[in-house]
């Protein structure tokens, strides 16, 4: 069987570990764009590349000194979104998503902490290595969610016994309170989780799956994307119940849809991906509307210097590299550079500005998103470097390593480009 690991309220969890006076109030980890990275002081940032799967970023703003202070503005306005509540925090009505300052609204003595992704990144990791000792397979599919394959290891009627263990095993070695969910699928076991939290276990043999779904909303389902999710609205198909009646209905929406009618039946076990390799790295920021083009070049340095050093940290030489832009007033922009040459962060600098001068298509428009991402590593599309420029991308290569061990050593702030200041 498949089972599938959620950390409860992960986040809060977290700082609890640490804080125990946290234990049973209701808390909450709020969120914002982080302005801090464009700073022309230190910017504070660190880089995390421990942890895998979807959503997991790479650098983060370190928070330091009281927490709701982080949120508030030199003008008194709190700013700033909940990434995390706990169940006391969603007694009232707060959730994820909501502005920290709606959520103080409904419950004046929430307690409001500044991310912390070191600590979270380190647990993450940690209960990775814990689940790697236990159990044969394990699939990281975010910071707070595993899935393990169990086939040939427990017997699927000892199952229900085994994951109960194993969420008192890590509640006693990390202190973090943990959902868990067994199906012979491993999407019919991320289901089960959802219905078992907080700190509880679900089983769900092939036998239950059928009337377990009956009333589930389609919305419930992983991997629904919004096209079907779209078409599910239109033919008033409201449950996995109602979807699985509609068979003919749902196979003409084609192969896309096919294949989440059967990972609803529980006929798609879903194959663990183990060590999935990494495909892309990016970096990008959201942030009050800026006009000024020479501040929004500025900001594309920035980014790019600290892309590249996480490219360097990783040791991969991407090929083909991507800037996004958002608008205030205007549809979104990007533009992709290709070229087999060896990486390095001067040349990607330039490429960097160059991709912003092609994709900027509303100069007059303010702008309140940048983006850079850097993908098709030559290891996965076997492309071969310019032997015309070799030499001089060799020499730059060479520069990146030795400016990498200094900002390794005093911060990725202690080099910066000139025209970030």
């Amino acid at each position: 069987m498949k089972i599938h690991i959620d950390l409860d309220c992960f986040f809060v969890s977290a700082e609890r570990t640490l804080d125990p006076s946290l234990l049973g109030k209701p808390v909450a980890i709020g969120g914002r764009g982080d302005p801090y990275i464009f700073s022309r002081n230190r910017s504070n940032q660190e880089l995390l590349l421990d942890n895998g799967g979807a959503f997991v970023g790479s650098f983060f703003h370190r928070y330091q000194g009281d927490d709701l202070a982080q949120f508030v503005d030199p003008d008194g306005r709190v700013r700033g979104i909940l990434t995390t509540a706990s169940y006391e925090g969603r007694a009232y009505g707060i959730h994820t998503g909501m502005s920290i300052r709606e959520a103080l609204i409904r419950c004046p003595h929430l307690i409001i902490k500044g991310p912390n992704m070191g600590l979270y990144h380190r647990l993450s990791h940690q209960l990775y290595l814990f689940l790697q000792e236990r159990i044969p397979f394990i699939e990281q599919a975010s910071i707070d969610e595993f899935y393990g394959d169990l086939d040939g290891w427990i017997e699927d009627e000892e199952i229900p016994e085994y994951i109960d263990s194993l969420r008192h095993a890590i509640k006693r070695h990390l202190n973090l309170p943990v959902s868990i969910g067994a199906a012979h699928s491993k999407y019919i076991a991320k289901l089960a989780t959802d219905t078992a939290k907080p700190f509880g276990c679900r089983t769900l043999y092939p036998s239950d799956v059928y009337p377990f779904i009956q009333t589930l909303s389609v919305s419930k389902f992983p991997g629904l994307g919004k096209t079907m999710t779209r078409l599910c609205n239109t033919y008033r198909i409201k449950t996995l119940g109602d979807l699985l009646r509609a068979k003919p209905l749902v196979y003409s929406w084609g192969p896309y849809a096919q294949a989440i009618y059967e990972r609803v039946r529980g006929n798609d076990l879903g194959e663990l991906i183990l060590h999935p390799p990494r495909k892309s790295i990016g970096i990008s920021r959201t942030f009050d509307p800026i006009d000024n083009r020479d501040e929004a070049r500025r900001r594309i340095a920035i980014l790019a210097r600290h892309l590249a050093y996480a490219i360097k940290r990783l040791e991969v030489y991407p090929t083909t590299f991507t800037l996004s832009i958002h608008y205030l007033h205007h549809p979104r922009a990007h533009h992709s550079i290709t070229e087999t040459r060896l990486f390095n962060e001067r040349r990607f600098r330039a490429l960097s500005l160059e991709s912003f001068a092609s994709a900027d298509l509303h100069p007059h428009s303010p702008i309140n998103h940048l983006g850079l991402s850097a993908s098709a590593f030559s290891a996965h599309t076997r492309r071969a470097f310019s032997l015309l420029d070799y030499e001089t991308d060799a020499e730059a290569h060479a520069f990146d390593d030795a400016t990498r061990k200094i900002r390794d050593k005093y911060g990725l702030d202690s080099l910066r480009w000139g025209n970030e200041l």
